[in-house]
């Protein structure tokens, strides 16, 4: 299996050299079928569900008959609550359901790195080795951004200890903010580019975690 490797920056957005990926999570042939049903299953579980009409039996009124049967040269009718009535009740209409579909975890892993693999293969995952920043500064994580060349809709997956760091980007309109164990397929295709940092990157898309080490990294100008 070829190494699949990613651009890794400093805090300031300056180039530090290349890392290493772990090629079982990013390196993966995309089974577009699976990721199709577990995004489909995933928007569906958000819907609410809520929307709800009032059958015939529901409505209000329409105990007695609207005319009597015969002798009027109009339609016969029973009641005024019928589905063909204004203001009767509704025929075959929406009410509360839930829309969530089962799906097994080994699908959800596999869809979760077919699509951090598509957007490894378009290489558009960037790392950042760590940000250090004390206090959080919007102008900060736009000029980090942009040193990164890092455009449209970008997905930031941040750790716990990341306090900083998050406060810095949850205000422009662009970014969205996720931890690892929280990363879904539909984050990774809604977004234009992936930035992970040297701490969450070797978490992404696992059962476990696990720190990433010296061996990771490939220095700039280091022959491999």
């Amino acid at each position: 299996m070829a190494d699949v490797k990613a651009p890794l920056f400093k805090s300031d957005g300056t180039t530090k050299g290349d890392i290493k990926l772990d090629p079982d999570i990013f390196g993966i042939e995309p089974n577009l079928d699976v990721l199709h049903q577990v995004v489909n299953a995933q928007l569906a579980a958000a819907r609410a569900g809520t929307a709800s009409t009032k059958r015939r039996g529901e409505v209000r009124g329409g105990g007695r008959k609207p005319w009597r049967q015969k002798g009027l040269g109009r339609a016969r009718h029973g009641s005024i609550r019928s589905p063909i009535w204004v203001g009767g009740g509704v025929a075959h209409g929406p009410h509360p359901r839930d829309y969530s579909q089962r799906t097994p975890k080994k699908m959800k892993r596999l869809a979760l790195r077919s699509a951090l693999s598509a957007r490894a293969s378009e290489s558009a995952v960037l790392v950042i080795d760590e940000v250090d920043w004390a206090t959080p500064k919007t102008k900060q994580a736009v000029a980090l951004l942009e040193a990164m060349s890092a455009s449209g809709k970008t997905l930031l997956v941040l750790g716990q200890l990341d306090s900083a760091a998050g406060k810095s980007f949850r205000n422009l309109a662009d970014v969205r903010l996720v931890e690892p164990g929280q990363l879904t397929p539909y984050d990774v295709l809604w977004s234009d580019q992936v930035v992970f940092t040297s701490h969450t990157v070797g978490s992404a898309g696992r059962t476990s975690t696990y720190e990433v080490s010296e061996e990771d990294f490939v220095k700039e100008g280091e022959e491999e």
